[in-house]
């Protein structure tokens, strides 16, 4: 089988491997585990630095098509937009004629073409994985609410599973509910049962960026000192928000309850979600949120905003707390898991049970009926 991909994510290029962002590359060596060949379009940038978080494709057989990348940001770039769209096009239609299974990876500009340009062949089996907001109510750029218009189209799109974060009503018979993973089932040890006796440990895992809020993440932990909780928040990750986290941090004198670790491995992220009692994530939108799903793995009550599919991963509260991005609200809400122990465990057991179904081994099996 020739499994063909378009992306819009960038890749380089160091010696015979080809490399992009971790996430996306593991799970896409899970597929590559069942194809012969893969055929790769997306852009590849001669000058991309190579950084740590970029791993490289697990297959022998890989023939790389590169495409410019582009944008519509600025007049230049809408201008050579103009000019790079047609080689995209016809670059993507060469590539899905010799294809026997077209794989799609959206939202995004490169997956907008793909989406087009996939209506051409409509007896050839496909996959597009919208790693996005699926929220029919959601505001969203122009661009992603034409791919999910096309995607949802049976008329134009033949022979493709959409695969979509959460279960949304009213959806064409095409669209697929699914999942990603991070743990296998090995990975199902025993889990330490927390209790409030001591300091109650709230993590932040993410990037601090606007999208994210980590500001009120702090904000709600300092209102909870107020309220006198013993409370500490430990944030992993960095990003444009820093400089204002530790401002902010300096000036209210939190030092002593809140720390930024900055970007840590993945096994001490672990150690984390083993210890908190809490993980939150007030973010302003998100996809599958991974680190949701890894916290409630190892028992770490989730503390999340009402968007995408993160209402359907902790069952409308069952298998956690769900906040308005306000702090007061978002404090009461805390607090009346916080003054029932009771309450709090039983969430945390829900919340275990229902992660460790979405294994990567699970994810695996679902895969290979998909191909």
């Amino acid at each position: 089988m020739n499994f063909l991909i378009i992306t819009h994510v960038l890749h380089a290029k160091k010696e015979a491997e080809y490399l992009a962002y971790a996430p996306y590359v593991k799970e896409m060596n899970l597929w590559l585990k069942y194809v012969d060949k893969v055929t790769i379009v997306a852009p590849l940038l001669a000058d991309k630095e190579i950084r740590p978080i970029d791993i490289a494709y697990q297959h022998k057989n890989i023939d790389f098509k590169s495409i410019p990348a582009f944008d519509l940001l600025t007049l230049k770039s809408k201008l050579k937009t103009l000019f790079v769209l047609p080689i995209i096009f016809f670059k993507i239609i060469g590539a899905m004629r010799k294809a026997d299974h077209i794989h799609l990876r959206c939202p995004g500009n490169i997956g907008l073409i793909g989406c087009i340009a996939q209506i051409f062949f409509p007896s050839k089996t496909k996959t597009a994985k919208y790693a996005g907001n699926w929220d029919p109510k959601s505001t969203q750029p122009l661009s992603y609410r034409l791919q999910k218009r096309i995607l949802s189209n049976t008329f134009f799109t033949k022979k493709m599973n959409v695969l979509v974060y959460g279960d949304w009503k009213n959806q064409t018979k095409n669209i697929k509910s699914f999942f990603t993973a991070t743990y296998r089932d090995s990975d199902k040890g025993e889990v330490l049962k927390r209790t409030f006796k001591d300091t109650i440990r709230f993590s932040f895992v993410g990037s601090l960026s606007p999208g994210k809020r980590p500001l009120l993440t702090v904000q709600i932990t300092e209102e909870l000192l107020k309220r006198k909780y013993n409370v500490r928040l430990d944030i992993f990750g960095d990003g444009a928000k820093r400089k204002e986290l530790e401002d902010y941090i300096e000036k209210n004198n939190l030092k002593k309850h809140i720390k930024l670790h900055g970007n840590v491995a993945a096994e001490q992220v672990k150690e984390v979600h083993k210890n908190a009692h809490f993980m939150m994530l007030p973010s302003k939108s998100e996809g599958w949120p991974k680190v949701v799903a890894e916290a409630m793995f190892w028992g770490s009550l989730p503390i999340v905003t009402k968007i995408s599919c993160v209402p359907y991963m902790l069952d409308q509260g069952n298998r956690g707390i769900l906040i308005a991005p306000n702090v007061s609200t978002a404090v009461e809400a805390i607090e009346s898991v916080l003054k029932s122990d009771e309450i709090y465990q039983e969430k945390v057991a829900k919340a275990i049970e229902w992660s460790r179904i979405y294994t990567l081994d699970t994810f695996e099996n679902e895969l290979k009926s998909l191909l």
